[in-house]
């Protein structure tokens, strides 16, 4: 017995209809198969300048800084970073309206150099990835940072203190592992020698943040993914 016409093209469509499929699942597999990472290093540039008593303007004698950044990432949503910064501080006395008794006769001009170490808790407002490692991931999510870390200051004397960064920032994937961010990031420190100059209202101050000084960065960083995350360890994903 031999096949009609209408057998044949029955054949014909079931086998069109199977390739069909196959070539629908091959992306679907490939996103399935797509490693994720959850290390990021990478490096940074901008601009850091000083706020404390002789200067309030955040754009004010900004000062070019270099930076290198390790990431380690939860999940798409939050990261831990570590960043090691260097720059240096300018600002004088004869720029301000605010008159110092200990500086009246004796005006001063300051060039502090700047080594600051920090561990920062990043938090991302959207899920973000390349949308093939994780559902519904986002390759740009703006985001917000807080932590804790240390600075290392010299002028006429060497001064180490505590900081506290705050910071909001953005985020892009340019590719699969490679991260662009650029944040701005304030640091709140424990220390009031910065500017090389100690209480110069010539008040005793109290609290752990009263007359002291500050900086603030302006950063661009590229990150690139490494460390593979294991696809068996349900506890190490969201």
């Amino acid at each position: 017995m031999g096949w009609d016409g209408r057998d044949r093209s029955y054949v014909w469509t079931v086998r069109l209809l199977l390739c069909a499929t196959l070539l629908l699942s091959i992306p679907s597999a490939q996103a399935q198969t797509e490693p994720e990472y959850k290390m990021e290093i990478g490096a940074g540039v901008g601009l850091m300048n000083y706020l404390g008593d002789f200067n309030g303007n955040l754009l004010k004698d900004m000062e070019p800084m270099g930076g290198l950044v390790l990431k380690y990432k939860m999940n798409p949503r939050m990261a831990w970073s570590a960043g090691l910064n260097y720059s240096q501080l300018k600002g004088s006395s004869k720029d301000v309206d605010t008159w110092y008794p200990v500086l009246a006769d004796n005006p001063i001009d300051f060039t502090t150099d700047v080594v600051n170490f920090d561990v920062r808790y990043e938090y991302n407002f959207w899920p973000f990835g390349t949308g093939k490692e994780y559902r519904g991931a986002q390759p740009l999510t703006p985001f917000i940072a807080l932590g804790a870390g240390l600075v290392f200051a010299k002028s006429n004397e060497s001064v180490t203190g505590f900081t506290m960064p705050i910071g909001v920032g953005v985020k892009y994937k340019l590719k699969q592992r490679l991260n662009l961010t650029a944040e701005w990031v304030m640091h709140f420190s424990g220390t009031d020698k910065l500017d090389g100059v100690k209480d110069p209202y010539g008040i005793k101050s109290s609290g752990m943040f009263k007359n002291t000084d500050c900086f603030s960065t302006i950063q661009v960083s590229i990150t690139y993914e490494f460390m593979e995350r294991c696809r068996t360890c349900h506890n190490d994903r969201e």
